[in-house]
């Protein structure tokens, strides 16, 4: 039979006022995937996690997580989720032990349950050496860790990464998507928002982009680029009578005089060595080729409109 989404929302609707933030959104997350949610400053991203995790009641829609429902057993989907916010949890005058500590006694595990759960997570994310020192003398990565580390402690099967790399250099980030993937290993589904639109490319198995309350698009990172147009070969030469060889060549081309370059739509392998072989049989030697490819940024601006002004997290109510 098939395995019951571990996040499942169907006609969801949220307004502040006479504001509608979320407008009608359905999507299903797979278990044991990374779902990504994209989408412009004030898209309704922030307000549709603290929805799902309990901080904030809905207007209308049904809602699952992990198979429970927020709004009439809000103590079960908090028993199942772990959320890691824009912002550090953690700290900073306690140690990194005590942090987790203090998390491991707020899921009343029992003493030497909690102790054990402490140094697993202190190991698992290269915190052992640190432990002893209080968390805010930490660098952003390590804190960072330890802020994942403390969301870790309950065991959750659903974790909400809500703009988890911010701030983080490029080695701390790529650091904290390796810790994303081996949750995911593990079988932890990862609901992740982010304005790095490389960090889903590289980790999601399937993204949503989410504008003005409602999704616009969705699908495999490879899929989104498919509906962006965009896609070409740019060939520059060495001199201006290669350039006019291959645009005589070449009638699909656009030349760019100053910049010595030709470029070609991008119709795949097959075209790039036909492409090839009329520049050489029109003696035009190319001096450097480089093929562009539609990236999430090109979906992301080619799918969200101007800037909404509401998605106001800070306003919470509770189930």
């Amino acid at each position: 039979m098939p395995t019951a989404p571990a996040i499942s929302v169907s006609d969801l609707h949220k307004s502040y006022g006479d504001q509608a933030v979320l407008r009608g959104v359905d999507l299903d997350v797979p278990a044991g995937t990374v779902f990504a949610l994209l989408g412009p400053n004030g898209a309704g991203k922030t307000t549709m996690v603290r929805i799902l995790s309990t901080l904030l009641r809905a207007d209308r829609g049904r809602i699952r997580v992990a198979g429970h429902d927020p709004v009439t057993d809000p103590d079960a989907v908090r028993a199942a989720i772990g959320v890691t916010g824009q912002f550090s949890a953690v700290d900073g005058l306690l140690t990194g032990t005590e942090n987790l500590r203090l998390m491991a006694d707020l899921h009343h595990l029992p003493r030497s349950r909690g102790r054990a759960r402490v140094s697993e997570l202190l190991d698992r994310f290269g915190l052992v050496d640190a432990a002893g020192k209080p968390a805010g003398s930490y660098s952003g990565g390590m804190r960072r860790r330890l802020d994942l580390a403390m969301t870790l402690v309950g065991t959750p099967e659903v974790i909400f990464l809500d703009e988890p790399s911010a701030g983080l250099d490029p080695r701390s980030r790529r650091d904290l998507w390796q810790d994303v993937r081996d949750l995911v290993d593990g079988g932890v589904t990862v609901l992740l928002t982010t304005q790095y639109l490389e960090e889903a490319d590289e980790l999601a198995d399937d993204v949503a982009v989410l504008d003005h309350g409602r999704l616009v698009a969705r699908g495999s990172p490879a899929h989104l680029r498919t509906l962006v147009p965009g896609g070409h070969v740019r060939v520059r030469f060495a001199d201006h009578a290669d350039l006019v060889a291959a645009a005589a060549a070449v009638p699909a081309g656009v030349p760019d005089h100053d910049a010595l370059t030709l470029q070609v739509p991008d119709d795949g392998v097959p075209a790039l060595r036909a492409l090839l072989e009329r520049l050489d049989a029109a003696g035009a030697t190319p001096d450097e080729l480089t093929v562009h490819t539609p990236d999430l940024d090109d979906v992301f601006l080619a799918l969200t409109g101007p800037t909404p002004t509401t998605d106001r997290p800070n306003e919470v109510s509770t189930p």
